[in-house]
């Protein structure tokens, strides 16, 4: 776990309804960040420097919008919340990487041009996923193997 051992950085939020668009891109910026939704308009990530500047950002952009937000700093109330909402976390991650895993897969099947294309796009992709995997699942590294065989294909049918 990242962080102070057990603190969390909340943020809780307000956005008004209308326009849409502005809880659009409140929630797709949590979304990019990794966020744990603990309810509306609630949620956590492992506290440490980078993820209370983020959350501070963004609730001065809520506030900006017309809405309203508090940043906290919080423990969990026992072990076994911190657990869950770490395990919520996890799954996520993990979901993103099974898919990264699956078009590395396709990709080794596809035409020469298509895989080159495909690494970069899995390369950043992956470094995407790593800053809001703050509780790294197995199929990290198996993803991370998966896009390295698809490079190691790409280069191997460079040199032929």
């Amino acid at each position: 776990m990242t962080g102070t051992a057990g603190q969390w950085v909340l943020l809780a939020y307000r956005i008004p309804r209308q326009p849409s668009t502005l809880r659009i891109t409140i929630w797709r910026k949590l979304d990019r960040l990794g966020v744990a939704r603990l309810g509306d308009g609630l949620v956590a990530l492992p506290a440490d420097a980078r993820t209370r500047e983020q959350l501070d950002w963004i609730a001065e952009e809520i506030g900006e919008m017309g809405g309203s937000s508090t940043v906290w700093l919080a423990v969990a109330g026992s072990v076994a919340q911190e657990k869950a909402v770490a395990t919520e976390m996890r799954t996520a991650r993990a979901a993103e990487y099974r898919v990264v895993i699956e078009q590395a897969e396709a990709a080794a099947r596809a035409r020469p041009g298509e895989r080159s294309r495909t690494v970069k796009r899995l390369q950043a992709e992956l470094r995407r996923i790593g800053r809001r995997d703050y509780f790294p699942p197995a199929e990290r590294e198996a993803a991370q193997r998966a896009v390295q065989a698809l490079a190691e294909a790409v280069v191997t049918e460079d040199v032929r």
